[in-house]
């Protein structure tokens, strides 16, 4: 396995050239003619998911599936924050130009929670709302009506926290995690007062936009915050978000602790906006989660929601993690890639003592997916 070194402004990155079994993309010299028209279907497979319900213990959910099953390859299994649905959460990521070449060579299995699915019918008053473990134990029932055996997940806010408690309780069903604003500790008393204190002063979709974007955006009011604050506003099932948004705070202590059992078992990718409200939350989080098998992305100007106001840096990062697990070659690497090999900068890890450099592109030469074993680190671009 060859290796090239680029050199950036703070510390090196390492590009790995990798021969292996599972090829997922093919660079623009390799490229068909049919390529173009192969990344139009996906896109279009993309706008016409197939929608699903299963009953479980905790009520019915439902969920929407994008391509087909590949042969000895997860699914991607997405989970979306309070206030949003799959749609409003992944559609821009999902849609985004690069991330086509990825989701063509996966299925993808996006879940809505509980009430929150387009046209979903208002719960009567005094329905008993599942709580976020709840929510992560009906994963299994979608997995076991799919007939799938692994899964990368990717969560955003309560749904990080909800696929983050299904990885620990679940682990030998997931490859790899990419958690996005996760927040894994339970509301503290002083939390719970300020909580209260706010609901007297504020409507529900104004307390949760304060949850999904940061102050500055709120501040400029932003056309993103003008399209949220209008569909939460208006929102029929807005009872529904209420509950949802009940749940998450009412959530429970995920205890990860570094070097304990309590820990996943995965490699884990943690995402979060510069100055976005969980931005301390994740932070801690990373320094509680084991450093050979961690990377922290932290993207500068991508506010609360960096899956819809950066969707190219994050499809970028997203393609070096699944390439880490065996699934990309890194002759693969997209003009984008390419272009920001430069750019990416590791910072200081969790101990804050010293740099290291990160690469989220290693496979065994057998071609088999492979842990990396590499340190934790703090990329910011």
């Amino acid at each position: 396995m060859g290796q090239t070194v680029k050199g950036a402004a703070m510390t090196e990155l390492h590009e790995v050239q990798i021969t292996e079994g599972k090829p997922l993309l093919v660079s623009p010299a390799q490229s068909e003619p049919g390529k173009d028209a192969e990344l139009l279907a996906a896109r279009l497979s993309q706008d016409h998911g197939q929608k699903h319900s299963v009953e479980t213990p905790y009520g019915l959910v439902t969920f929407t599936i994008h391509g087909t099953p590949k042969p000895k390859r997860p699914a991607i299994l997405t989970y979306h924050d309070v206030g949003l649905n799959h749609k409003s959460c992944f559609e821009t990521l999902f849609h985004y130009e690069d991330m086509q070449e990825i989701v063509k060579n996966f299925v993808v299995v996006h879940i809505d929670a509980p009430g929150m699915e387009d046209g979903a019918p208002v719960f009567p008053i005094g329905y008993q709302y599942p709580s976020l473990d709840q929510l992560a134990d009906m994963i299994p029932c979608i997995l076991q009506y799919l007939n799938f055996t692994s899964i990368i997940g990717i969560g955003v806010g309560a749904g990080a926290y909800v696929l983050g408690r299904y990885g620990l309780s679940h682990a030998d069903t997931v490859e790899g995690l990419v958690l996005i604003n996760i927040d894994p500790n339970a509301k503290g008393w002083m939390d719970w007062a300020a909580h209260k204190l706010t609901g007297l002063t504020s409507s529900i979709p104004e307390m949760i936009l304060a949850h999904l974007f940061s102050q500055e955006e709120i501040s400029n009011n932003t056309e993103v915050i003008q399209q949220r604050r209008e569909a939460l506003s208006t929102a029929p099932n807005l009872s529904n978000i209420q509950l949802y948004w009940n749940s998450y705070n009412s959530r429970r202590d995920l205890n990860l602790e570094r070097g304990g059992d309590v820990t996943f078992k995965c490699p884990v990718m943690l995402v979060v906006g510069d100055q976005a409200p969980h931005e301390d939350a994740v932070v801690e989080c990373n320094s509680k989660l084991d450093p050979t098998q961690t990377s922290f992305l932290k993207m500068a100007d991508s506010g609360g929601q960096p899956q819809l106001t950066q969707p190219g840096k994050l499809t970028e990062a997203f393609k070096y993690f699944v390439q880490g697990m065996g699934y990309m070659a890194s002759s693969c690497m997209t003009r984008l890639s390419r272009s920001r090999t430069a750019s990416l900068t590791s910072a200081a890890s969790g101990d804050g003592n010293r740099s290291r450099s990160r690469t989220l592109s290693q496979s065994s030469e057998s071609g088999g997916p492979q842990t990396p074993a590499v340190p934790t680190m703090e990329v910011s671009c």
